[in-house]
């Protein structure tokens, strides 16, 4: 038999590629799976199980060729409603945030405070007005100073007193922002996340969060229900001027991890009535009208129960009422300690060592923000967002520069369970795995994010 002559090489290099510490670290995960059934080999040789248990985990990260990548068994992306970076992190040290900003007439304006309880959405978001950009392709080269040109129905057709003279030009008081930047001093926060949607619609962004695209080259938002409980009537609007009935069928990180046999759960309120907003699901025809409908798609407060019960699933997608939803309008202060509630439910349940939490915002609403996004396709980047990153592996204290967006947040799943990018967005997505974690340290103790509610309260309010 004639070998050619490369093969022999490629072996040996293959062979050699793994440092020789993953040799002995696989090798010991073989002797352990083999002797599995005794505890022998863990009292002769004087190593702890846990230590055990960590070399075993250690093995097949190596073999996965991703560092710490065993270490993650559970993602939770809480989604949280139309707050600009600039608006929610403003003055937060090391990230970029400005005191000023510019209106499409040059004139410099000072930034004012509004409260998150401020009964008014003041802006109808118009995110191409708002990015006043030059080029020729819509969205391009944002000179972002035409926030002014957004339309602000405050103060006339019976909507409340505007608060102030520049609505968009405006920021959250710290105050109010408490429990964020705490999660922020503690783990990790990006200072370059941008919407994988430029159009600032709620609905397309939701769909990026769970497919990784706009299933169609859609903008704005159904006329009714969310999706496919919707009547014919029930309309998006296409960039071409057409409409197109939102019910489709794409590929969903759920359908992924499916496969897979993983678990999945999108926590959204209310679920089964067909009016609920932000239950991206309900657009996704083969989970709406087939049994994950039921199984996986649950009111949000069932989180809390799903933690503490042992639960909780390999993927959440937790999504808040409108009262904790920090969008503008709501008339409440509560989506911080909403937020703080389901990370004090993860940090102090037995699910802390095991998980990675992702807090976003999911599109800008409308507030003044200085950063340009960069022009990706048809339908991003969209403006900068916040992003938190809480686990017991992430940096501690850390603002991270590098540029994310929604696919971030799906390839890091999509690295820790083996599952195959699904559309654009994730595939070019920066993962957050790189910048924003630190396998190398052992996990640390969590500590209790300090806010005006508690768990108790939410489980007392309204789920609509």
């Amino acid at each position: 038999m004639r070998i050619r002559s490369g093969y022999i090489k490629e072996q040996f290099m293959r062979c050699h590629s793994l440092p020789f510490r993953a040799f002995a670290v696989i090798a010991l995960g073989v002797l352990l799976s083999s002797c599995r059934g005794g505890s022998a080999i863990g009292s002769s040789a004087g190593l702890p199980v846990s230590n055990l248990e960590s070399a075993r985990s250690e093995a097949q990260d190596l073999l996965n060729g991703i560092p710490g990548a065993g270490k993650i068994k559970h993602i939770i992306i809480v989604v949280q409603e139309n707050r600009s970076f600039n608006n929610l992190f403003y003055g937060y040290p090391g990230a970029k945030t400005v005191a000023y900003g510019y209106n499409s007439k040059g004139r410099k304006i000072k930034l004012q405070p509004v409260t998150l309880a401020a009964r008014w959405d003041g802006l109808h978001v118009n995110a191409l007005l708002a990015c006043n950009g030059t080029g020729k392709i819509h969205g391009t080269d944002c000179r972002m100073n035409g926030f002014d040109k957004q339309d602000e129905p405050c103060g006339r057709d019976g909507e409340p007193k505007c608060v102030n003279k520049n609505v968009p030009y405006s920021y959250v008081p710290h105050s109010e922002t408490v429990p964020y930047f705490t999660m922020a001093h503690q783990y990790v926060l990006a200072d370059e996340m941008f919407a994988s949607n430029f159009d600032a619609s709620d609905f397309i962004s939701h769909q990026y969060i769970i497919t990784a695209r706009a299933p169609v080259e859609a903008t704005g938002y159904p006329s009714g229900a969310w999706g496919c409980p919707g009547g014919p009537t029930d309309k998006i609007r296409t960039l071409d001027g057409g409409f197109v009935r939102p019910c489709w069928n794409p590929v969903t990180l759920g359908e992924e991890l499916d496969k897979k046999h993983l678990s999945w759960a999108f926590y959204a309120s209310p679920v089964n009535d067909g009016k609920g907003i932000w239950s991206a699901y309900q657009a996704i025809k083969y989970i709406y009208y087939g049994p994950d409908w039921k199984k996986d798609v649950i009111p949000q407060t069932q989180f809390f129960s799903d933690v503490s019960t042992g639960k909780l699933r390999n993927v959440s997608w937790v999504t808040p009422t409108y009262a904790n939803s920090d969008h503008p309008g709501s008339g409440s202060r509560t989506g911080p300690s909403w937020v703080a509630s389901l990370v004090n439910a993860v940090g102090e349940s037995k699910y802390w060592d095991s998980s990675a939490i992702f807090i976003f915002w999911d599109d800008y609403g409308g507030w003044y923000d200085p950063e340009p996004p960069a022009y990706v396709d048809y339908d991003g980047l969209g403006f900068r967002i916040p992003l938190l990153i809480i686990s017991p592996y992430a940096k501690k204290g850390y603002v991270s520069h590098v540029r994310y967006e929604h696919g971030s947040i799906l390839k890091f799943a999509e690295q820790q369970f083996g599952l195959r990018s699904m559309a654009a967005s994730d595939l070019r997505a920066d993962s957050t795995r790189e910048d924003g974690f630190d396998f190398s340290q052992p996990p640390r103790k969590f500590v209790k994010i300090a806010a005006p509610y508690d768990r108790d309260y939410f489980l007392r309010q309204p789920t609509t």
